[in-house]
């Protein structure tokens, strides 16, 4: 049988197709995304959900003309694949491939380089307004999923967009249940009257003939619009829209293609803003993400057996099964409970996220100050264990990182100790809270920085690779990342005795499976000298401390005497302890996995630079700052390739000192620059 899917030259095509071959294009496209996942990995469930409504929308709209906003964007799978991307779907995720996210770069198709959740709304308001102002005709669609409607963002726009009553086509998609589902058959029946032409024209007609019975017109007018949105109310879970002023349809179920197309086809015509509400299933058509939509929202994800099994209860359905199972829950970009491994996989250490949060548990247990906070992500940053521990003093507060920060410094200032566990890339969302709500107010405030750093196959938005600039600037804020998972317990300890806001960074990674040892409060701004040496130095800030190592050996087997610093605090920086270290080196080379410019190696260069005014001993030192370049933004690909591809891995690291010892002629032993020529 030839395959719709490949035939496919793009989404105009869908046009010429018939339901039952839409039918038939729906399951490949799934086929596509589960066999592709299951070797690259990345969001499965909610991409599985949205087939046929990704379907739906390209068939009745004409994109790129028409514009097709995804909010998050990690349920634009089917998207790509309608869109011309079928040959490259393999790379997905992978360096140099098809991103996890649309992106711009890949697609005319693609309307904006999502990865956040709670934009789309905005974006989509935005393409609509500049629609109306030059008087264009293109239709504009955004997909939301309900978690992300609840972020303060959405719902901001959803004020907007009902008091201008931008036109636009808003299509919620349901599939954890976060809105009330709909009451029975007169909601549906009520959903098919608001659709009517019959409803539109008698409803503004009515309200023009009750205005103008005399005397009386205008109260009864208020008196006939309250009646009649009571009614509406009865039955209908959207009275928020209405009451904003969107025009609600639902509840529509989301994998009845005729359903979808009818429902569409119909809401064009409407004016205004209209929110349709459908309702869809996670995992659809892959049996164990059905069943298991947390551990299969995440990119990181289960093994995958895809030898089709029999459906005893539905022969049509194809069933697949976990090759091994993994604990409940795992979050986008990795887990803090890595997956079972496989037979005769290697061991993986505990990350850097699972030893947080059991050093969390275990410093709650004697101080109930302390308070978790997630931002809808409680398995990615490892508080799903505090909440199992501590289920009272864990607050979740859905997909709003503002409200988390400045929750935060409400606790602190009434005596708590909140501990706030974000993505860097997601904390880049809350960076007024963090100046004005917490460090103005000077309040003791643990913001846990989860990979900080370079994060993969997820792409430009996620990479957490802007926040430690970002918050050098700040006052009050102590900014700290340790060498390796043992020192991370104890800067978590220094962390919970401060009585200021501090901010603890730390990668995504595998830690180096040292022994545990008992967490001692760490003093803070004292960074420590791991290597003595003569002609260079290395000062690190956090684990690429121990690349910085491993590349120190490298150089002294060719003769150079090579020092290495942790300093481990970016934020005070122990400037003594750089400075003693510097005094009488030839180059000294500061190593991040941040952005540069204007990064912690930029405070060691500064703290040179300072001392240069004062000190001959420092003005024939050269400063190299390696880390992240600060104009550029880094693309997906795993972690070890992207740091291979930086020369910010060990043998990179390397390489990038000898090329300085070369600019600047140096040789092994000797502090001063070789003679020209």
């Amino acid at each position: 049988m030839s395959s719709i899917l490949k035939s496919l030259t793009g989404p105009g095509d869908l046009r010429g197709l018939d339901e039952g071959q839409l039918a038939v294009l729906a399951a490949e496209i799934r086929e596509t995304i589960i066999g592709t996942v299951a070797r690259t990995g990345g969001h499965l469930g909610s991409s599985l959900g949205v087939v046929e409504l990704s379907i739906a929308l390209h068939r009745l709209l004409e994109s790129p003309r028409d514009r097709i906003v995804w909010d998050t964007g990690h349920q634009a799978y089917a998207h790509k694949l309608l869109t011309g991307r079928l040959e490259r779907f393999g790379t997905l995720r992978q360096m140099d491939g098809i991103g996890g996210f649309p992106r711009r770069s890949e697609s005319e198709h693609d309307v904006f380089d999502g990865g956040h959740a709670g934009t789309g709304l905005s974006i989509a308001q935005g393409l609509a307004t500049a629609r109306d102002i030059r008087h264009g005709l293109e239709r504009i669609a955004v997909v939301v999923g309900d978690a992300a409607l609840m972020s303060g963002l959405s719902l901001e726009a959803l004020n907007d967009i009902g008091h201008r009553g931008t036109p636009m086509l808003i299509v919620l998609n349901d599939n954890e249940m976060s809105i009330s589902p709909t009451v029975g058959a007169v909601s549906t029946y009520l959903s098919k009257i608001k659709l009517s032409q019959a409803w539109q024209h008698s409803k503004s007609a009515y309200d023009s003939l009750v205005e103008r019975i005399p005397l009386v017109g205008g109260g009864a007018l208020e008196w006939s619009q309250r009646l009649r949105r009571s009614v509406v109310n009865l039955a209908s879970p959207g009275q928020l829209f209405e009451d904003l002023g969107i025009t609600y349809i639902g509840v529509v179920p989301g994998h009845d293609l005729h359903a979808l197309l009818e429902t569409f086809g119909r809401v064009m015509s409407l004016k205004g803003p209209v929110l349709v509400h459908v309702r869809t299933q996670k995992g659809r058509g892959y049996r164990p993400a059905e069943t298991d939509q947390i551990a299969f929202h995440g990119a990181a994800l289960p093994p995958m057996d895809l030898a089709p099994k029999a459906d005893a209860h539905d022969p049509g359905h194809v069933v697949r099964q976990i090759g091994s199972s993994m604990p409940h829950g795992a979050g986008s970009n990795g887990d803090a409970t890595p997956p079972t491994a496989r037979p005769g996989a290697p061991k993986k250490n505990p990350n850097y996220t699972a030893v947080f949060a059991e050093e969390l548990v275990e410093q709650a247990r004697t101080d109930r100050r302390i308070v978790g906070i997630t931002a809808g992500m409680p398995t990615g940053t490892g508080m799903a264990k505090f909440q199992a521990a501590f289920p009272e003093r864990t607050i979740d507060v859905g997909i709003a990182e503002q409200h988390a920060l400045t929750l935060a410094a409400g606790l602190a200032l009434a005596g708590m100790r909140p501990v706030v566990a974000l993505y860097s890339t997601f904390l880049q969302r809350a960076f007024d809270q963090t100046v004005h709500d917490i460090c103005q107010n000077d309040v003791p405030v643990v913001i846990g920085v989860d990979r900080a750093g370079l994060v993969g196959e997820d792409g430009t938005s996620h990479q957490g690779m802007f926040t430690l600039p970002a918050q050098r600037q700040l006052p009050f804020l102590v900014v700290a990342s340790p060498k390796d998972e043992q020192e991370l317990r104890s800067l978590l300890r220094t962390a919970l005795t401060q009585e200021h806001p501090f901010a603890l960074h730390y990668p995504r990674d595998a830690g180096l499976g040292l022994p545990s040892v008992e967490p001692v409060e760490i003093p803070v701004g004292r960074g420590e000298v791991l290597r003595e040496g003569r002609d260079l130095l290395f000062v690190g800030f956090g684990p690429i401390v121990m690349r910085a190592m491993e590349a120190a050996g490298a150089l002294e087997r060719d003769g150079w005497s090579v020092g290495v610093v942790n300093a481990r605090f970016a934020k005070p920086l122990d400037r003594q302890l750089i400075l003693d270290a510097a005094r009488g080196k030839r180059l000294v080379v500061t190593v991040e996995e941040s952005v540069v410019t204007g990064g912690f190696g930029s405070g060691v260069l500064e703290a040179i630079e300072e001392a240069r005014l004062t000190d001959p001993a420092y003005r024939d030192i050269a400063v190299r700052l390696v880390g992240i370049p600060g104009d550029q933004f880094v693309d997906h690909g795993s972690v070890a390739d992207l740091r291979r591809m930086l020369r910010l891995d060990a043998p990179g690291l390397e390489a990038q000192v000898r090329e300085a010892l070369a600019t600047i002629q140096a040789v092994p032993g000797r502090s001063e620059a070789a003679p020209a020529g």
